[in-house]
């Protein structure tokens, strides 16, 4: 199967460089120098996952993100000199799958994509088995990979798909945040810090009474678990 990456980047050297290792992975690499670029390529191209700078002309890679979301929930994964931690976790919490800074080895950069498109797309067959978790009026479709707060769609991260699951699976279990970690990100090296700023968010997106913090432990879901 060949996956279609859209690299966003006004960086002509690091589109060439990538460009050289990803096509070495059967994969086919659609170039976009800013983020109206990347926007009209995604509304005209099937994209598998997208790798997005932040300093960019026209629309900044934060506010791709934001746009991205609002649509689609594929992999993002930024690349970028912004090396504080503020925006890092700035780019994870509105959506992002991965932050890796520059300068970057590209072999690294190469298996983290290969990581985020293995986990996100293994969705649909791994967990085939199984249609739907539900723990009171939350409902997590497997299939569609699509949560429902009281039959109310909620936009999730590929990340935030994978915690919830695993809390789901069993309600009342408290997860420490290497489990959760482990789970979420499994082989992308992004830090225990961003448990909290995801699990800060799922909280929003699902309703905060949902998800307790057991201090000094880590967290679990509240509630009655039902498979269908």
């Amino acid at each position: 199967m060949t996956y279609h990456i859209l690299h966003v980047d006004d960086e002509k050297e690091i589109l060439k460089l990538l460009q050289m290792y990803l096509r070495n992975e059967d994969m086919q690499l659609h170039q976009a120098e800013n983020g109206r670029e990347a926007l009209k390529l995604l509304a005209e191209q099937p994209i598998d996952l997208v790798i997005v700078d932040i300093m960019m002309p026209e629309v900044d890679g934060f506010e791709l993100i934001r746009r991205i979301r609002k649509e689609s929930n594929i992999p993002i994964m930024v690349i970028s000199a912004r090396i504080e931690a503020s925006d890092r976790i700035f780019g994870l919490d509105i959506g992002a799958d991965d932050y890796l800074t520059k300068p970057f080895d590209p072999h690294e950069a190469t298996a983290r994509v290969k990581a985020l498109l293995r986990r996100y797309h293994s969705l649909g067959t791994a967990l085939a088995k199984s249609s739907q978790l539900k723990v009171d009026k939350l409902r997590l479709d497997l299939h569609a990979c699509v949560a429902y707060v009281a039959d109310q769609p909620i936009e999730l991260t590929a990340v935030e798909f994978r915690v919830l699951k695993l809390l789901m699976e069993q309600p009342g279990r408290v997860f420490t945040k290497e489990q959760i970690y482990s789970h979420g990100w499994q082989d992308s090296l992004t830090g225990y810090n961003n448990v909290r700023v995801m699990m800060s968010k799922l909280r929003e997106k699902i309703g905060t009474e949902r998800i307790k913090t057991i201090r000094g432990l880590g967290y679990r879901l509240e509630g009655h678990h039902e498979r269908t």
